[in-house]
């Protein structure tokens, strides 16, 4: 079982009446209700900062060996996995 730790959160009371509503309508507690939002949360953002982090490494790869495929040939590659094909990735190229 994971370790827990007790934090506070401010909510105005809006906020706070709306997460009550929430939880007595999914027959929750607000307590649940908020630290699902919280999970959510933190995970979507931690994709989103990986996805920012790759970017950032493959815009460096680029501007260091020039190395790269064309809009059309990725599109033509994602279009035949999209049509169920085993294709390979486009060749890189400067």
């Amino acid at each position: 079982m994971p370790t827990t730790a007790t934090t506070s959160l401010k909510l105005d009371l809006e906020l706070k009446e709306r997460v009550q509503r929430l939880a007595s309508a999914r027959r929750r507690t607000a307590h649940w209700i908020m630290r699902e939002a919280v999970e959510q949360y933190v995970g979507r953002e931690e994709k989103r900062e990986e996805f920012r982090a790759a970017a950032l490494r493959a815009w460096d790869e680029y501007q260091t060996n020039g190395l790269h495929a064309t809009a059309e040939e990725a599109d033509s590659w994602l279009a035949m996995l999209e049509a169920g094909e085993d294709a390979q990735a486009p060749e890189c190229h400067v």
